[in-house]
C-alpha cells in the first residue's frame, strides 16, 4: 500500500482499494479533490459523509438495503473522508483495510496539495518575472524594479543580457545552474515567446570581460547538452531591449559554433546613428499615436497600443504569447494602429520604418513632449521630413555601408549581396525570394543561414534583423551606390 501510494499517488491508491474489496472506492466530502472521481457518488456514500460531519465522528457505517458504506474521516472533522460502498455481507476485513489506507491515503493528499501549491507559487512567480520584462522592454522601468524587489534580485545596472537556448523541459534546471554560477545575482526569467529560450540579466561584473572569453557562457554550455548562449554587450538597464536584440543576434551566432557560445559582434548601432538625424522626426511621425485617445475605457490606449506595435515587429505573430492576447485582438489593434499613423505594415518598407520610430522614442508618450510646436510636422526645426531625409544624413550613409560591409567581403559567400536584396525585395518571406534567385525554398534559407553567420545577426527567426537590413539599403541607394532596397 506505502509502494503504491508513493509510485501513483492518491488516484493509484483509490483504485487499488476498489479492485481488492470489489466495491465503490473514493473521496467524498468538501473539496475532495482529485480522487474523489466523477460525480457526487453514490448516494449512500453521500448520505454517510454528511452524517459523518454531522456527528464530528472519525468512521461511520451506514447500511442500506444490500449495500454499507464504511467513512473514515480524512481531515478531521467536518472534512474529507474516504469511502467505500461495498455489497453485504462484505468481507470482514475491509474495515481494518480502509482505516489503514486512511492513514496513508491523508498523508498522500496532503503531499499532492503541497505540490499544487508549489506548482500554483511558481507559475505565478514566472508570470510576474515576465510582467516585469514586459514593462522593462517598454522603459516603464519604475514598476519593473518594484516587482523585481518583490521577487529578488534586484534588476542589475549596467548588465549584460544573455539569451540561453535549450530542451524542451529544460529551463528550470539550467535556470538553477545559472543562479549558483552567478551567486543567485542575476535576473533570470523564461522567455514568453520560445519555450525553450531562457533570458539573464547579469550584472556587468560577473559578464563576459572579453568576446572569447566567457566563464558564465562556457559553464552553461559545459553543464547541460545541446544548449547554446548569445550574449549581449554591457549597457545600461533602460537599453535592455536593445540588449536582447543583441543576445538573439549573437545567439543565431553560437548555433553555428563549436562552442555554442556567441557575444554580439562589434559594429555600428542603428539607434546611435540616428540619433541626431532621427529622433525629431519619429517623435513627429509618432505623434498621433502617442496622443490617441481611445473611445471607450476598455479599448487600448496609446501605451498598449505602442507595445502591441513593438511586439509584432519584433516577435511577428507570436507577439501574441508576449501580449497575452488573442491573434484577433493583436490584428484589431495592429489594423488601429495602421488607421491612426496613417502607415501601411503590410510591407516590410512600413515595418521598417515604424521599426525604427519606435527605437529612436524609447520614452513612449513622453518622448513627444519635447517637440516643438513651431517646427513642421511638430518636430524640432531642422528636423528631416520624412524618413528619406533621415536615411539621407551623412551618419546614416556611413553606418549603411558599414553595416553592408561583410556582404562583399573578402569572407561573403558567392551571391551574398544578391540574396539578401532578393529576400528584402520579397519581404523577408522565403518563398518569392526563393522564386526570385530560381532556387528551392531550402537552398534560399541555406543562403541565409550563411548570411546570418555572415552579419553575425538573426535574419530568418524574430527579432530579425531585416529592418536594419532594408533600413541600409535605402539608405546606400538614395546616397547614390548601391541598388534598391525594395
Amino acid at each position: 500500500m506505502h509502494r503504491l501510494a508513493h509510485s501513483g499517488g492518491s488516484a493509484a491508491l483509490l483504485e487499488w482499494l476498489a479492485a481488492r474489496l470489489g466495491g465503490w472506492t473514493a473521496v467524498v466530502g468538501a473539496d475532495a479533490g482529485a480522487g474523489a472521481g466523477a460525480g457526487a457518488g453514490p448516494e449512500l456514500a453521500v448520505r454517510g459523509a454528511a452524517e459523518l460531519r454531522a456527528r464530528g465522528v472519525r468512521s461511520a457505517v451506514l447500511h442500506d438495503e444490500g449495500s454499507a458504506a464504511l467513512l473514515f474521516a480524512l481531515d478531521g472533522a467536518g472534512g474529507r473522508a474516504l469511502a467505500c460502498v461495498l455489497d453485504l455481507p462484505h468481507p470482514p476485513g475491509a474495515p481494518a483495510l480502509l482505516a489503514d489506507a486512511a492513514a496513508v491515503l491523508a498523508l498522500v493528499l496532503r503531499a499532492e496539495e503541497a505540490e499544487r501549491r508549489e506548482e500554483r507559487a511558481e507559475l505565478a512567480e514566472s508570470r510576474a518575472r515576465e510582467a516585469a520584462l514586459h514593462l522593462l522592454m517598454n522603459g516603464r522601468l519604475s514598476t519593473a524594479h518594484q516587482i523585481a524587489e518583490a521577487l529578488g534580485p534586484s534588476l542589475p545596472d549596467p548588465l549584460r543580457m544573455y539569451v540561453v537556448e535549450c530542451r524542451a523541459g529544460q529551463r528550470g534546471e539550467v535556470a538553477r545552474i545559472c543562479r549558483e554560477l552567478t551567486g543567485g545575482r542575476a535576473w533570470i526569467v523564461r522567455c514568453p515567446v520560445y519555450v525553450r529560450h531562457l533570458i539573464a540579466l547579469v550584472p556587468a561584473g560577473l559578464a563576459a570581460r572579453s568576446a572569447a572569453h566567457d566563464p558564465l557562457s562556457e559553464a552553461l554550455v559545459g553543464a547541460a547538452r545541446d544548449l547554446s548562449v548569445g550574449v549581449s554587450g554591457q549597457l545600461l538597464l533602460r537599453e535592455a531591449p536593445a540588449a536582447y536584440t543583441q543576445a538573439f543576434h549573437a545567439l543565431a551566432v553560437a548555433r553555428g559554433r563549436a562552442g555554442r557560445h556567441a557575444r554580439f559582434g562589434p559594429g555600428p548601432e542603428l539607434e546611435l546613428a540616428a540619433h541626431a538625424a532621427g529622433t525629431g522626426w519619429a517623435q513627429a511621425l509618432l505623434a498621433p499615436l502617442h496622443g490617441y485617445e481611445p473611445r471607450r475605457p476598455q479599448d487600448p490606449g496609446a501605451q498598449e497600443l505602442r507595445a502591441t506595435a513593438h511586439a509584432w515587429l519584433n516577435f511577428g505573430p507570436h507577439a501574441t504569447r508576449l501580449l497575452k492576447i488573442h491573434r484577433n485582438t493583436l490584428a484589431t489593434r495592429l489594423r488601429l494602429v495602421e488607421s491612426v499613423l496613417g502607415r501601411d505594415l503590410a510591407r516590410l518598407p512600413g515595418q521598417a520604418e515604424l521599426s525604427l520610430a519606435l527605437r529612436l522614442t524609447p520614452g513612449g508618450p513622453a518622448a513627444s513632449h519635447g517637440a516643438s510646436p513651431g517646427a513642421p510636422d511638430g518636430g524640432p526645426a531642422g528636423t528631416p521630413g520624412d524618413l528619406e531625409g533621415v536615411l539621407r544624413h551623412p551618419d546614416l550613409s556611413d553606418w549603411a555601408r558599414a553595416h553592408l560591409a561583410p556582404l562583399t567581403g573578402p569572407d561573403a559567400p558567392s551571391g551574398a549581396r544578391e540574396t539578401v536584396r532578393a529576400w528584402l525585395r520579397s519581404d523577408a518571406h522565403l518563398v518569392p525570394t526563393a522564386a526570385a534567385l530560381g532556387i528551392s525554398v531550402p537552398g534560399a534559407r541555406k543562403r541565409l543561414t550563411r548570411v546570418e553567420a555572415l552579419l553575425e545577426r538573426s535574419l530568418l527567426q524574430s527579432p530579425s534583423a531585416r529592418h536594419d537590413l532594408w533600413l541600409a539599403h535605402r539608405a546606400e541607394e538614395l546616397a547614390g551606390f548601391g541598388g534598391p532596397a525594395a
